[in-house]
């Protein structure tokens, strides 16, 4: 993607129809083990079809806050008075409460993506710091194409625009430094284990017994005193 500002995205409703994409801005600062998380984290996206969920949460967004709408205009009694403010306030509310549900579940799919991503890449701390150099460039090189759509922002690996620093319930990413630190505490754990799954098997003790009913170990007959045949 032509684009200065480091970034990349997922995008198809599902694994059979999906394409994941990086700007030419990210391919200009990451290192490779770097652009390997990255694209380890959008096909991780891709793999929990998290498109097509966030679709179908931006739709039903839509949907409460046409309705909410409809409830304002051709609902309720003029003549009361509290049940015209009711539907007025339900008419501002219930868009706001699906634009924080929305965004609550957009920042939750990235935690997972970033997960599964480091678990697939198999160097969570590579993430880490393709998030760092990430979320630093685009901080300072704007994204004009997502700045005139902002509805594609939940789409990007860090948020493309501008004012999202803090990570609160209008945020549609998680906080970088929050991410960065779970990246390296799945790092940790996944240390931890390595050496459990490398440690060398050891090959069990066997006990055969020959020809003659005397037990061998090891290939070589014990003899037995008790034995009327030594």
């Amino acid at each position: 993607m032509e684009n200065p500002q480091p970034n990349a995205f997922a995008t198809g409703r599902n694994p059979e129809n999906a394409a994941v994409a990086a700007t030419t801005g990210l391919l200009k600062i990451l290192n490779r083990d770097e652009i390997a998380g990255v694209m380890a984290h959008e096909l991780a996206h891709v793999k929990n079809r998290d498109t097509l969920i966030m679709t179908i949460t931006a739709t039903l967004a839509g949907a409460i806050s046409m309705l909410a709408n409809f409830a304002m205009f051709f609902g309720g009694n003029r003549d009361n008075n509290t049940g015209f403010i009711g539907i007025i306030a339900t008419a501002l509310l219930a868009p706001i409460a699906a634009m924080l549900v929305q965004m609550a579940i957009s920042r939750t799919r990235e935690y997972s993506a970033d997960k599964l991503g480091g678990q697939i890449c198999g160097n969570p701390e590579s993430l880490a710091s393709a998030l760092a150099k990430l979320e630093n460039g685009a901080r300072h090189i704007e994204n004009y194409e997502a700045e005139r759509n902002p509805a594609s922002a939940s789409l990007f690996i860090v948020n493309p625009l501008s004012g999202h620093r803090a990570d609160n319930l209008f945020s549609t990413h998680p906080s970088t430094a929050n991410r960065i630190e779970r990246l390296r505490e799945l790092a940790a754990s996944m240390f931890r284990r390595a050496p459990e799954r490398s440690a060398p098997r050891q090959k069990p003790t066997t006990t055969r017994r020959g020809t003659s009913g005397i037990p061998e170990v090891g290939g070589k007959s014990k003899p037995d005193d008790n034995n009327p045949w030594n």
